[in-house]
């Protein structure tokens, strides 16, 4: 699951996000799940990230990620960011770095339920349990929402 930043969870106490992303997976067959992020900047509040990009942590973030992935050969991945992506202009480019990374990979996307009115997949923290997860073409969302 890629989400916009991490907030306050960690591996031994979850946050509202991660509670809710748990009972999604379980509800959509998985029996659990990884959290990665397009930047990896912790804050409650994304108006409170860098203005700019730190080049260091997102190279790290990219690392980390793919070191992640190198472990299997398919992946289903949940588009979890929400319309906060536009918050900063970086968070564009991020997502792009972290597809890039991803291509070496049989990879599957998806989002909950329909995607928000500015067309980005939704935050699970103000979702229905019920939406469920849909098949997401990530080069169409590119092409037609982050231009």
């Amino acid at each position: 699951m890629i989400g916009l930043n991490p907030s306050t969870a960690d591996d031994s106490k979850p946050d509202r996000t991660i509670s809710k992303l748990l009972k999604f997976a379980h509800l959509n067959g998985y029996d659990g799940f990884v959290m990665l992020n397009l930047y990896p900047q912790r804050t409650p509040y994304p108006k409170d990230l860098d203005e700019e990009k730190n080049q260091v942590y997102h190279v790290e973030n990219l690392e980390r990620i793919l070191a992640f992935i190198n472990e299997y050969q398919s992946l289903d991945i949940l588009a979890a960011w929400g319309d906060k992506i536009m918050i900063r202009n970086y968070l564009i480019d991020c997502l792009k770095d972290i597809i890039h990374v991803f291509a070496c990979k049989n990879t599957s996307w998806f989002h909950i339920g329909d995607y928000t009115k500015n067309g980005h997949p939704r935050h699970p923290s103000r979702t229905a349990y019920n939406l469920g997860f849909n098949k997401m073409n990530m080069d169409q969302y590119l092409k037609k929402v982050i231009r």
